[in-house]
């Protein structure tokens, strides 16, 4: 997982191969980054010499280091790569009123 930071944006890109899109989510709560998923094993019996590929149910929890404009939030899923990209708050000027 990688989570970076650009003058506007804060992005979290996030491996998750050989899945479709409907078999995760993803949840934003405050400064909370809750990606939630189930990869489904192969139905064949197989005998692994190795396996780094995890299967069931996963969950990823990530602490965001800036305040995001939720509403703003962009998800894209391709090549095996989840792509979180989130507008950080900018700074408002509150006018004073007489």
């Amino acid at each position: 997982m990688d989570i970076y930071e650009t003058d506007t944006d804060l992005v979290v890109r996030v491996e998750i191969a050989g899945m479709d899109e409907k078999d995760f989510s993803i949840e934003l709560k405050n400064r909370q980054l809750l990606i939630t998923g189930f990869r489904q094993e192969v139905p064949e019996r197989r005998a692994y010499h190795r396996m780094e590929i995890r299967f069931g149910e996963f969950s990823i929890s990530i602490e965001l280091p800036a305040s995001i404009e939720t509403d703003q939030v962009l998800a894209v899923y391709g090549d095996g790569f989840l792509k979180v990209t989130m507008p950080k708050s900018q700074p408002r000027q509150i006018l004073i009123s007489d």
